[in-house]
Formats: structure tokens, sequence, C-alpha cells
């Protein structure tokens, strides 16, 4: 493994990137959102406009077609400019310039969303330009707005109540009103099921044993299997059909007389500690092997088949239970060449096909900063020495891309990918890759950040996501992924608004059985649950904590205050616009609930006024409401969609990186992405630097009830089993450090992990961690999301969850960094909840996220839940 020279140039401007994406981000991740997605739009009516500039473009429409819409606000002739992309995304041309003008001001204003549909083909008397029928939603709220600006604009809205509603092409429209089509959608979903019921079932197999030193769980070699045959495969990908020598995407109605390219990857969405990276290795093994035995025999073809190496790959017997297609694979060179011939066959590509000396070999691993070391470790334990070269591009890294093909894999981070999206000299952008590979793939669950750009525009023959936790918030999480994929036409935004997104939120049973066919044809997704590992026993509960009385008061009050607040928000349409400050009530709320040392004794001064002037005034307001929202682990800064570094506050109330901000206020006009408002430099504030003494202000020797509970657990559970040990994570880091102190006057030996400590200090403590009491610690803390994703914690088997987490595959990826593969003992989870608090609330709207990531890959409709929307928090308010 190498280390290389440094590469600064280039580096993404992420306030560049975040305003030239097709729609915006919403402020709120997790938090809340805002209100602009699809799922709870309905049609407000459609118009009829014109595509011009077709001479311009090589874009091609050649029937009744669904297109994308993509507002381009960077375009230096027309502010207002929408451009229209083909299923293959390839620019057809422009909106006009008159109905752009009234559409694109109800974009930007987060009011509506569109989508297009070419009734008909071009016709031969006019070749510049296509009429397109433009379907708008928006929210019912503002359908009379919407349907007055379009009036004033001058554009015909044809709504449901007008005689040619029933134009509409839309197959919404189309299906609600009997209008028959070639073929309904569901008839379309029906037929891709039936396929990939009626294929094969897939082989398992063993990687090479000279390469991989451990051995592979039986699910692993099924999942291995599987990894081959998708790679390997020549059939269309779903949707296509073939004609006399034209292919026909169904659901789109797009031709073309080039054969689309196979799908070859997909999701690799196996639960959390079940192996998925020694499965991956094993198939970058099975495959070099592969190509070494195929590129000898071409040397050599009169070698002896005989030659020992029949005992490298051993394929076992039983066959998977996922009905995939079926290819047996032999070590023997001789066999090899005769499954060549049999493969084509089948109509399926065998791995020796594409394995020449022209091919690209070098395998691409994409993963945050937290995994990468677990890669690295993964790599030492189950390969042996020299059979990969490594390259760690990484902090200092080479600009040569010959010197990264030398190798078989590459590692890197998202945030590295990121920086060198905008660089045209960046060495990973100038390579075809064999195979990408995306590890916690649902970082890239927003398709407008820098990072899902940047890996979605990855030039390689295979494409995986692997994630444990493919679904977090809602149905949206999967579309980034299938966009990466490049999975046509369902990687065409707008195409899954239409036909997933909002039939799940509306509660159309069809969304949730469409997301179901999908998941199946190109995913993998195996549960803990079917006991394939025989993991010892995990046990959740869920322990009540009464607020002493001071804490209930003081809880009680600052509800109510926020209440008030929030339920003005709410009625005004002004939730967007005062996001910090809602954030901040909910981060102070929950913090009442674990500690009130948590909480200065000002807390009314930390709920700022609605009106602007106010917040403007008053910069000292805004530093309190700034290092409220340092306290937690809850938002990122809207222009890069990460952690926030350098912290700054707009006079506006708006968060972001401070280097973010400042290259956007060096625009034309500067003002804020979030909300418009004028912005120089003297509008940005930051918080108060922290106190070198962490213990905030207005502690008490009093422990909280949280902390008093969590001690009296911790004591029974020492007196039980005195070397045990125990994991407890928080999402507050001044959380951790209150803690340290009662728990060492308790005798306890303790540990801290956290998001400020750089990966090797992160390293040390894990391997500090592992150490056996009683020599090494007994308790550590450990910062929730820091700690949820890519580290080995099995030398505890308790897992304390001081507070509920927004999103509870956040908490999962926790406690499954305990419960995995090389537990020995019997896993318990202990989650302190406040009772009659937010956080009851919370545990509500968990469930409902696990509801839907549970059915995408069921059988069972159910009404699918996304972030947090107005009602969700209107329920967290207890309005």
């Amino acid at each position: 493994m190498e280390e290389i020279e440094a590469e600064s140039e280039g580096r993404q401007d992420p306030a560049e990137t975040s305003m030239s994406l097709d729609g915006r981000a919403s402020p709120f991740n997790d938090a809340v959102d805002d209100g602009s997605s699809p799922s709870e739009s309905l049609m407000v009516g459609f118009v009829i406009v014109n595509v011009v500039g077709l001479r311009h473009y090589s874009g091609t429409i050649s029937g009744r077609e669904l297109v994308g819409l993509v507002r381009d606000e960077l375009n230096p002739y027309d502010a207002n400019a929408i451009k229209v992309l083909n299923m293959r995304s390839v620019q057809v041309g422009y909106i006009d310039r008159s109905a752009a003008a009234v559409l694109s001001p109800l974009i930007d204003g987060h009011l509506i969303t569109i989508e297009g549909i070419v009734p008909k083909p071009p016709g031969k008397g006019n070749r510049f330009k296509i009429p397109c029928q433009v379907h708008i939603f928006a929210r019912i709220q503002v359908f009379e707005r919407v349907k007055l600006a379009i009036e004033i604009g001058g554009l015909q809205l044809i709504s449901e109540n007008s005689v040619s509603f029933t134009l509409s092409e839309a197959m919404a429209v189309r299906e609600k009103k009997a209008i028959v089509a070639e073929k309904s959608v569901d008839e379309i979903f029906k037929l891709l099921d039936l396929k990939v019921s009626n294929e094969g079932a897939s082989e398992a197999l063993d990687p090479p044993k000279d390469m991989i030193k451990s051995e592979l769980f039986f699910h692993q070699k099924e999942g291995l299997g599987w990894l081959v045959s998708r790679e390997n495969s020549c059939e269309l990908p779903p949707f296509w059909t073939e004609k006399d020598g034209v292919y026909v995407n169904v659901l789109t109605n797009y031709q073309t007389d080039i054969r689309p390219e196979p799908l070859r990857g997909g999701i690799f969405a196996d639960d959390m500690g079940l192996g998925k990276t020694l499965t991956l290795l094993s198939l970058i093994a099975f495959d070099k092997w592969v190509h070494a035995v195929y590129s000898s025999s071409n040397m050599d073809a009169q070698d002896d088949a005989e030659s020992g190496e029949e005992e490298s790959i051993a394929l076992s017997g039983k066959k998977s239970k996922r009905k995939r297609g079926s290819r047996k694979v032999d070590s023997s060179r001789k066999k090899k060449k005769t499954e060549v011939g049999s493969a084509n066959k089948k109509g399926k590509r065998p791995a020796s096909d594409e394995s020449s000396s022209l091919e690209p070999k070098t395998t691409l691993i994409v993963c945050p900063p937290s995994v990468f070391s677990a890669w690295i470790t993964q790599l030492e334990e189950h390969t042996s020495k020299g059979s990969f070269k490594v390259y760690m591009y990484y902090g200092e890294r080479t600009k040569d891309a010959e010197e990264l093909k030398r190798h078989d894999i590459v590692l890197t981070t998202y945030t590295v990918l990121a920086s060198e999206e905008s660089w045209d000299k960046s060495p990973i952008k100038k390579i075809e890759w064999r195979r990408v590979i995306l590890d916690e793939a649902h970082v890239i669950k927003n398709v407008n950040t820098q990072q899902s750009r940047a890996v979605t525009n990855l030039n390689a023959k295979r494409r995986w996501a692997v994630t444990g936790t493919p679904v977090q918030n809602n149905s949206f999480d999967l579309f980034s992924l299938v966009a990466f994929l490049r999975f046509e036409p369902l990687s065409l935004k707008s195409l899954w608004n239409s036909l997933i997104q909002r039939p799940l939120a509306q509660g159309d049973k069809k969304g949730i059985s469409r997301l179901q066919v999908l998941m199946a044809a190109i995913s993998l997704r195996r549960t803990k649950d079917k006991g394939l590992v025989g993991l010892p026993s995990k046990s959740i509960e869920t322990f009540f904590v009464d607020l002493h009385e001071e804490e209930r008061r003081v809880y009680d009050q600052m509800e109510e205050e926020a209440r008030n607040i929030v339920k003005d928000y709410i009625s005004d349409e002004s939730v967007v616009k005062n996001y910090s400050t809602v954030l901040s009530i909910l981060v102070r709320l929950r913090q009442i609930c674990t500690d009130l040392a948590l909480c200065p004794a000002d807390l009314r001064a930390l709920l700022p006024p609605s009106q602007l002037e106010d917040v403007k005034n008053n910069p000292a307001l805004l530093q309190k409401l700034l290092s409220v929202l340092q306290d937690g682990e809850d938002f990122d800064c809207p222009i890069c969609i990460s952690p926030p570094t350098d912290i700054v506050i707009t006079c506006c109330a708006h968060i972001f990186c401070e280097s973010c901000i400042l290259k956007t206020l060096k625009r034309t006009k500067a003002c804020c992405p979030m909300c418009r408002h004028p912005l120089s430099e003297s509008d940005l504030f930051k918080a108060p630097p922290e106190s070198s003494q962490m213990t905030p202000e207005g502690s008490s020797s009093r422990p909280s009830s949280k902390v008093a509970a969590l001690l009296k657990l911790l004591s029974a559970s020492r007196d039980a089993s005195p070397f045990s040990k125990s994991v407890i994570f928080s999402q507050f880091r001044k959380m951790l450090l209150l803690l340290e102190e009662p728990l060492k006057e308790a005798g306890f030996k303790v540990i801290r992990l956290d998001g400020t400590m750089n990966a090797k200090r992160r390293a040390q403590v894990i391997k500090d961690f592992g150490v056996p009491a009683p020599e090494g610690p007994t308790i550590l803390l450990a910062s929730l999301k820091a700690s949820s994703a890519g580290i080995n914690l099995t030398a505890a088997s308790t897992v304390y969850l001081l507070e509920p987490w927004w999103n509870p595959a956040v908490e999962e990826q926790a406690m499954d960094r305990v419960h995995r593969i090389g537990q020995k003992e019997d896993v318990k989870i202990v989650r302190l909840i406040a009772r009659n608090t937010i956080e009851e609330r919370i545990l509500q709207l968990q469930e409902n996220k696990r509801v839907l990531a549970r059915k995408a890959f069921g059988r069972r409709s159910q009404k699918g839940q996304r972030e947090i929307s107005r009602d969700d928090l209107s329920a967290l308010m207890n309005l």
C-alpha cells in the first residue's frame, strides 16, 4: 500500500456546484423537510410549450416520449433557462424563453416541480421546435397562487376541470381517466417481476484460496455468485426490448438502433455486519483470477487442463433461494473454454469474455473517511500478502492516471472525489475503471450534492452501491443510487417522481409494488434475523426516564414557548425561512431531556424573533443560535451538503461553512443561497469560541435524571459481569465530556471517540478499546455519527443510546458496530427515553421510516414516509 504526492489543485467549488444542480438540497436534511419534495405535491395541470434550439444539440426525440426538464440557472444568455433532456440524459434543446420566464421563478421559489412529455415526434414541417406538455405539481396550499402566476404570465393552464385535460399524455392522467395505452405501467412492471422470478438461481462460489485466506460463510458465497453473474450479464437492461434491430424502452417509448449497455452492477444491500466487505474483496479476487487464467490459456492453447489449479475455486452444490441467472464456474482451463461457448448461448457474458489485456483492471473503492481504515484492516486480515496492489488516493496523492492503473485497488473518499469534480486534470476522471464500489452508499442519498454528482460522473464498466441501510428517510434515497448505477430510464428524476415517489407519498399501493419489483431486479438484501451467520442474539430495551422536578419545569416552559413559535411558522408558511430557529428549538428540547447542563440559563433568549430586522440587529443572538446548533449533529452546510467547517451564521439566520458562503458572495449578485436575502461579509457571524473548560456553564453537582439512570444500569451490569464492555452513544459531544468524570468517579475505566479526532486517533481508540479488561477500558463514550459506520466494536456487548436520532438507520448502524460478525456474546441495546417529551414522539417518527425501509424489499403495500414534513413537525411539537 502506497502513499503518494499531494495534489492541491482543482478543488471543487461547492458554491458553484450547489447553484448548478437540478433542484436544491433540502437545508433541513434529516431534521426538517423544505416542502418542495414531490411527495406531497399534486398536479395543478399542464401547459403546452415549445422545445426550441433543436439544431444546436445532439439529443433526439423519436416518438411519444418522456423528457427531463432541468433548471439551468447559470446559463449566460437566459437566467430563466430550462434545459430539455431526452431519456438518455442528452440535451435536446430548451423550453422557449417566454414559457421559461413564467415557470422558472416558481421553480426557484420551491412552489412547483415540473415534468415533461413530448406527445408526438417532430414533424417534417418544422425541424426547429417540438411541442411539449409540461405537467406542473405543487402543494395544494399554493394552488391558487401558482394558477394566478401562470395566468398573468400568459400561459394557458389546462387543469383537471378543463375539457382538454384528457389530452394529457402523463401516465397518471391516462390511468386515472382509463385511457387505453399500449401497455400500462403496472403491466410493464409485472412483466419485469415475472422475468426476475423465472430466472435461474445464482450458484454459490468460493473465491481463489491463494488470494482470499478467510473462509466465507455460505451466504457470502451465494452473494459472490450473484455479484459475478450481475457483472458478466449480456442481457438488455430492464424495460428494454428489441424488435427488428430497433431497441425500445417500454416505459418512455425512447427508440434507438444502438444496443443499450447491460446493467453490470447493482445495489448490494445486505444487513450491516454480514461481511459485505469480504464478499466484495472476493469478487475482485475472483475476477483477477479469471483474468489470469484466461490470459494464460490464450498464450498457451495446448496447456494441460489439469494444471493443479482445480482446487483454487470450489463450487458449492447448493443454490441460492434468490432466483437469478445461473452460471457454473470451473477452474479448469479446458472447461473454461467450454463455459465461454455455453454462456454465450445462454445470453450471459462469461467472466473471461472481457478479460483481455485491453480491459481496465483497476477497482475504485469510495468510502467515508471513517471507513477508510476498516478497508485497510480487512485487506490485511482476509487477503494473502501480495494478492493485490493497493493505492490510497487520500491526503497526498499522485497526478498520474497511469500510476493508478498499475494497481488492482484504489481506495479514496467521497470528499476527495467531490474536491476534484471540477478539476479537468484529475487522474480519477481520466480512467475507465473496471468497477466502482461505493461503500456506505447512503452517503449519496441526496442526489443534489457534489459528492453524488462526482461519483455518478465516474467512468466505469461496473458499478456497485453497497449499503446496509439503502432507505434512510424515503424512497428518494434510492433514486440517487439508481442515478449512480445509470439505470435508465429511472435515473431520470421526473420519471422516478412520476412512477415511484409520488404514488408512494399519496398512499397508492402501485408505488410500493413498483419499488419492490425494481429492488428485486437490481439488488440483493439479506438480513441478520435469517440466522445466516449464527450471530448471538440482539435485544433492544427502551428504558423510560422520568425527569426530576427542575428538569420538568424547564422542559415544559421551553416546549410551550417553542410550540407557539413553530405554530406561527407553520401557519404562515415560513418554516423553511426560519429553519435555523426550528432546528435550535428541537436541539434545545432534546438537550433538556438528556442533561440541563448542556443548556445555558437564558433559554428564552435563544428563541429568535421572527422579524428579520430584529435578528440582523442582534449579532449576539445569532451567535447564541449558532452555538446551540453546533452542540448537536443535526445539520450539514446547504452548499457543500457536508458537516460544516468554520461555521458561520448569516443575518438571515442560515448556516454555512465559512469558505462556502464566502465563495458564493463573490458572485455578481451576492445573496443567501437559501432565501435570496442580500448578503455581504459583514452580515456573517461566528459563534463565540468554546471555553477551554469544556463543562458547560450552569451545570450542577446533581446528575441529570438520565445520567443517574445510566450510572445505575452500568453498575448493575458490572455487578453481573465485571469485565464486560459497554458503548455509550450520544449526539452531543459536550455530553460525552460531561459523562467522563462521574463514570470515572464510579470506578469505570473510560475512553472516548468523537468527531473531532482524525482517522489515526480513532483507529488507536478502537484498538485500545479492544484490550480485555481489567487492563483495557470497559466504557467507550462515542459520538453517534462519528461511530455509526465502518468500525468494529465487537469487544463490547452492551450499547446505551442516550437520545433517539431522527433517522433510525443511523442508530441501527451504531448498534451494528457491536452486533456483527466476530461478536461472541449476546448483545443488549438500551435506549434511554425521557417520558412525556419530544423523545417519545421521535420514536414514532422512527417507526414510520422503518416501515418504508422494510416494505421496499417486501411484498406488501404501505404508504411511504419521508423526511420530517410539516405534519411531522406538528406532531413533534405536540400541536
